[in-house]
């Protein structure tokens, strides 16, 4: 079957034959409908993030089960899935607590003197990128590395839920659990960014602005929900969001992954508003906070995935595109085959474009 393959950051992904191990115990074998192109994915490709190598990135997906190991207890062949990178075991501390998307327990992965779940066509072992390996005609994950969801949804849409939409959702529905009237302010008009605007209008806010510095970001911000957008380049954007809103929003949603960006979130909160960091800011970066600012009353919390309980939110997220409630389509930039994942890249270092999807059918 075919992968795209990372062999060296930096260096553009190759398309090869991979092959995939059996089934073991609690695993399951899904056929990868669509995926989308990811930030995060980008990140680790351009050596941001470090990654082993050989590996197959790809991380937002869904898809059809086409085989089950034993002890599944969940899931069946002709299923039709969602993924998600942060693999849960259901009976950690984080796990029983609420927390599944911060489980980091082992035993969803396999021991490292076992077959591994990926090879090359020559043999050499494949590392899995972020439990999943999705840019890949299969996978072969964890039965908790994915849910199943109502087979009326659109799976090219369905694939979007598995990072942006969880993450950007979730930030709203979970972290900052926005109540109708409240003010929110998004910061990055990117999937996530998009995603998180959009749950604020579901959730009711009030003013909902979007900042972003690529002017059709923001009219795209505007489409899916945003009451205002300012130019994230502009001398005295704090000034005009602080005066827009007669002192700050309630809550404040970095989704770029930059220290700037983590302490422009900061800066435009109230007294007593909360700003959730969801970009990833990459590994030697530090965010600085004024001292005397912390007597304002202030948090900054960071989120992984919304914070969201999969079994749970996903398939609640899917009836809400469904009822027409959250809009995924206006995310959909193009669709594009595996081939084309180069150009995808070369797409999202110049910020022209939202999503780009993989379409494997």
């Amino acid at each position: 079957m075919k992968a795209a393959i990372l062999h060296e950051a930096k260096q553009p992904l190759t398309i090869e034959d991979i092959r995939l191990s059996d089934p073991a115990p609690r695993e399951v074998l899904i056929r990868t409908v669509a995926c989308g192109v990811c930030r995060s994915d980008l990140h680790f490709v351009d050596g941001a993030f470090p990654h082993p190598v050989p590996t197959v990135p790809g991380h937002e997906a869904a898809g059809v089960v086409e085989a089950v190991g034993s002890d599944v207890a969940n899931l069946k062949v002709g299923d039709h899935v969602i993924t998600f990178f942060t693999v849960f075991c259901g009976s950690c501390e984080m796990c029983v607590t609420g927390r599944p998307s911060l489980c980091v327990n082992p035993s969803t992965r396999r021991p490292k003197e076992a077959e591994p779940r990926i090879a090359l066509a020559d043999g050499t072992p494949v590392a899995q990128f972020l439990n999943l390996s999705a840019f890949s005609e299969m996978m072969l994950v964890h039965e908790n590395a994915c849910v199943a969801i109502s087979k009326e949804m659109p799976l090219d849409r369905a694939a979007l839920l598995g990072c942006a939409v969880i993450t950007g959702a979730g930030s709203v529905f979970n972290d900052s659990k926005v109540k109708p009237g409240e003010s929110v302010a998004v910061i990055g008009a990117g999937g996530i960014g998009l995603s998180a605007i959009n749950a604020a209008k579901i959730a009711g806010a009030g003013q909902i602005i979007a900042i972003d510095p690529v002017p059709e970001k923001r009219a795209l911000a505007e489409k899916m929900g945003a009451t205002h957008s300012f130019d994230a380049a502009a001398d005295d954007l704090v000034k005009q969001v602080l005066g827009l809103t007669e002192g700050g929003v309630h809550y404040a949603i970095e989704a770029v992954g930059r220290p700037n960006t983590a302490e422009l979130a900061w800066n435009i909160l109230r007294r007593g508003g909360t700003a959730t960091i969801l970009g990833m800011i990459a590994p030697g970066n530090s965010v600085s906070i004024p001292g005397p600012t912390f007597l304002t009353g202030k948090k900054m919390q960071g989120s992984l995935l919304g914070s969201t309980q999969f079994p749970t939110d996903m398939p609640r997220l899917v009836q809400m595109y469904l009822d027409g409630k959250l809009d995924l389509d206006t995310m959909v930039a193009e669709t594009i085959r595996l081939e084309d994942i180069n150009s995808a890249f070369d797409k999202l270092r110049e910020g022209s474009t939202v999503r780009s999807v993989i379409d494997f059918s």
